[in-house]
């Protein structure tokens, strides 16, 4: 089927679908009084999938009930995002590679982890995939990899409330994130906007690793993934890690996944991620983040001196690992060959006001306001209009 805008009409009662290359929603029709169905809305769909997808898209919405609503936020990456909602609203689950649920225990006792160990979480948007890891004596190692039923926006950080961008960043879970409410009983709030964010004048809130399989900015996972990785990190926390750490990248980011995005508007800040990226590949830890010079920047841990501070705060209370912390204004305030700091031109949009000092022989470069970004090259994909969400 044509990537063109075409009304797709079929007899009265059924749906009526306007293709177009924006993102929307797909909804069942309504029933108009009288007993007339009508469609008080025009369904936008960006499809960037197969033909094969498209029928699929068709052949739900034939049989929807009138209740029945999918939800499609989709742009230029990741179109394996329609074929997993609509698993979602016709009850195909589990996803295709989701780990057994049913077989928890067991999974983890064939990698000699469990409940209770600490927590490290790391999303990949292109590939849709979120992975936990376990803290196994001195480094973490990878207990499961999820698929993720939806994210939305396309890549790039998240800039401003209502732009449906799931962010792009290092954050952290803490007891006070733990969300329980009555449309998602159990869920992470990621904590958006981080003090890298708020320093660029970023706005939002509530971004959830939650269940189910519609987002607005959020991973929505399914339930019974959710419900497993909110086990764990509850059960971690309770256990005395004080932060869980969450790293949200774009993609898996390799050298060559960077070289095929060197002409995107955001390489020069996925440069700087993949510095926090490439400091945990390294160690197995994560690493400390602080904001210096309007930048990330990372001191790796050495497994030795964690493991070492990990016990002597096991005897002092119940905590065996408080995790790397909260993000932080302040640069090293002595050089180590442990901190991995970006340059000052590694990220066009971020530099320094005075947040968290100097580094030695580093010039001070004033932040632009939010405007300033806007009109000076920001990705236009990420600057939509302010609103809810």
């Amino acid at each position: 089927m044509a990537h063109d805008n075409a009304y797709l009409r079929q007899s009265a009662g059924r749906e009526k679908v306007l293709r177009t290359l924006d993102t929307g929603i797909i909804a069942g029709p309504t029933a108009a009084p009288g007993g007339t169905r009508r469609f008080p809305w025009k369904a936008r769909v960006r499809i960037h999938a197969s033909g094969i997808a498209a029928a699929v898209v068709m052949a739900t919405l034939a049989s929807a009930t009138p209740a029945a609503a999918l939800k499609i936020e989709l742009k230029d990456v990741a179109p394996d995002r329609i074929e997993r909602q609509i698993a979602a609203v016709v009850g195909a689950l589990p996803l295709p590679d989701t780990p057994d649920t049913a077989n928890f225990d067991k999974r983890l006792a064939d990698k000699g982890l469990e409940v209770g160990m600490p927590v490290f979480i790391r999303a990949f948007k292109a590939e849709s995939e979120l992975e936990i890891w376990l803290k196994k004596e001195d480094r973490f190692v990878l207990f499961s990899t999820y698929p993720i039923c939806q994210w939305s926006g396309s890549l790039g950080p998240k800039l401003l409330s209502g732009d449906k961008q799931t962010p792009e960043g290092f954050y952290t879970v803490t007891r006070r994130q733990l969300h329980r409410s009555a449309r998602h009983p159990r869920a992470l709030n990621l904590g958006f906007p981080n003090t890298y964010d708020k320093v660029l004048d970023r706005t939002g809130n509530y971004i959830l690793v939650h269940g189910g399989c519609s987002s607005v900015g959020c991973y929505a996972m399914t339930d019974a993934v959710v419900d497993e990785i909110f086990k764990l990190t509850r059960a971690a926390i309770r256990k005395g890690q004080r932060h869980v750490p969450v790293h949200s990248f774009p993609f898996r980011m390799t050298d060559a996944n960077l070289a095929k995005h060197r002409e995107h508007a955001w390489h020069a800040f996925w440069q700087n991620l993949k510095q926090g990226y490439d400091a945990f590949e390294a160690t197995g830890l994560p690493p400390r983040v602080s904001i210096c010079d309007g930048a990330y920047a990372f001191q790796s841990a050495d497994p030795a001196q964690v493991h070492k501070a990990s016990l002597k705060n096991a005897r002092r209370s119940s905590s065996r690992y408080a995790g790397p912390g909260a993000i932080t204004r302040a640069c090293p305030k002595v050089p180590d060959s442990t901190v991995v700091a970006p340059d000052a031109n590694s990220n066009d949009e971020a530099a320094a006001d005075g947040v968290g000092g100097q580094r030695a022989g580093r010039e001070p470069v004033e932040i632009p306001t939010r405007r300033q970004r806007t009109t000076a090259g920001a990705p236009a994909s990420a600057n939509a209009p302010p609103g809810a969400g």
